[in-house]
């Protein structure tokens, strides 16, 4: 370790470290428990509601807000998963079966920490690759030319596109309306006004944050209300129950020390792909450990009560492996995001958002111009994972009351965020052209 190195890691320790960073990771770690615990709402949606309120933050606590709410967003989703076989989020939907399966036994509580448990350890192991890998890749990425960047760029669209879920057609139709709608504004190479229509208005172009709101948040909340609810069961839903179910959870994580391995090596792999993200990374995970657990299946017929035992608990491979797959996919979606400006999923997207707008430019010139933020995310990320201990405890032994939230009066709520957020984050000249 340099002294340069270690200066930088002391003053990003005093920045994690400040009250009000712990506070703001506390908050937006209890909010992310409640958009992750209902169907419909995703992490997406809850960096989407958190971006008027770092708008006016420092950028440690601002960018500390939004991984601590991501992680506990991702995991939260696999409450309702478990007790109503309805995925909070995309990411959850690969494993919901094996979660729902512990809830019909009268376990619920176990398989939720199983998820908990493989999850803080994927995060952490996401958390590592990123901050050995991320300044190699950052070295690697200052040595790039204009001609460089722009293949770098259209790696990023590119990905963009063949990621999209449906139709990869909708999806480069899209790409282009929002490289169109980029166009607005003034032009930075001739100093002249493009698509203004004679706005002065539109002059500065888009505003990014209330973009960003509409396209994350509003959206989020017209899918969800004109989704078909096919029942009501989460009034139903009593408090999940067992003693000694962290304990149970923990051994049955350490029979399968193959699917830990194998879920946080493919999250952290498929997190570095531009436009992956967590719910690609969890249904490969779950593919690869439901394929090997098929394959030892097969030729066996009679079992005895020992077999079945070890059956019972092969089935948690899946399970560990996914969610452990989840939050590492997190950690090293940062990758790309911190080295070369690219997304690697669609927070990271709204995270760069929030980085220009503090004046932090990601990039390689990151890692020499700013390296005490560079730390602290790092560090955020560590903390972020661990917070996730406490808070997801809690989620589980209240998971009842977060599911009899009722809707309508939470899509209200999230719009009126969203539009006084908008409002909120745009400059005196443009508040009435945004409105």
């Amino acid at each position: 370790m340099t002294p340069d190195m270690g200066t930088s890691i002391a003053n990003a320790l005093g920045l994690v470290l400040d009250p009000l960073v712990l506070v703001v990771c506390v908050l937006s770690g209890l909010l992310g428990i409640v958009i992750g615990s209902l169907p419909g709402l995703t992490a997406t949606l809850g960096a989407a509601l958190l971006i008027p309120f770092t708008f006016f933050l420092d950028p440690v606590p601002a960018i500390a807000s939004i991984i601590t709410m991501s992680a506990m967003a991702i995991f939260a989703g696999d409450i309702p998963g478990a007790l109503l076989r309805m995925p909070g989020t995309p990411s959850s939907a690969a494993y919901v079966s094996e979660l729902y399966a512990y809830t019909k036994k009268g376990r619920s509580s176990v398989g939720l920490s199983i998820a908990l448990f493989a999850s803080v350890l994927g995060g952490l192991v996401g958390s590592i690759v990123l901050i050995f890998v991320a300044p190699l890749v950052g070295e690697f990425a200052l040595g790039f030319t204009s001609y460089e960047y722009f293949w770098v760029a259209v790696l990023g669209l590119t990905a963009a596109v063949i990621v999209s879920q449906g139709s990869q057609l909708k999806g480069g139709i899209a790409l282009m309306v929002g490289l169109l709608i980029s166009t607005v504004g003034m032009d930075v190479s001739l100093g002249f006004p493009r698509f203004t229509f004679g706005e002065a208005s539109l002059l500065q172009g888009v505003n990014f944050i209330p973009a960003m709101i509409g396209l994350f948040g509003l959206s989020e909340v017209i899918r969800s209300m004109t989704a078909r609810r096919t029942t009501d069961a989460a009034h139903l839903v009593a408090k999940p129950r067992g003693k000694g179910s962290i304990r149970e959870a923990l051994r049955r994580m350490w029979r399968r020390p193959g699917a830990v391995v194998q879920g946080n090596a493919t999250g952290s792999v498929v997190g570095v792909l531009p436009g992956a993200g967590a719910d690609i990374a969890s249904w490969i995970s779950y593919a690869i450990a439901r394929n090997g657990l098929n394959a030892k299946k097969r030729g066996k017929r009679r079992k005895s009560g020992a077999e079945q035992a070890a059956e019972d608990d092969a089935e948690d491979g899946p399970l560990v492996a996914a969610t452990g797959a989840n939050n590492a996919a997190l950690g090293s979606a940062f990758i790309p995001t911190l080295a070369f400006g690219i997304p690697g999923d669609t927070i990271t997207a709204i995270l760069i958002g929030v980085l220009l707008v503090k004046g932090v430019e990601p990039g390689p010139n990151l890692f020499l111009t700013n390296t005490d933020t560079l730390y602290a995310i790092y560090i955020s990320f560590i903390i972020a994972n661990l917070l996730l201990i406490p808070l997801g405890l809690m989620a589980i032994r209240s998971s009842g009351l977060i599911l009899r939230l009722p809707r309508p009066v939470l899509m209200a709520a999230i719009v009126a965020l969203s539009v006084t957020g908008a409002y909120a984050t745009t400059t005196p000249t443009s508040r009435s052209s945004s409105c």
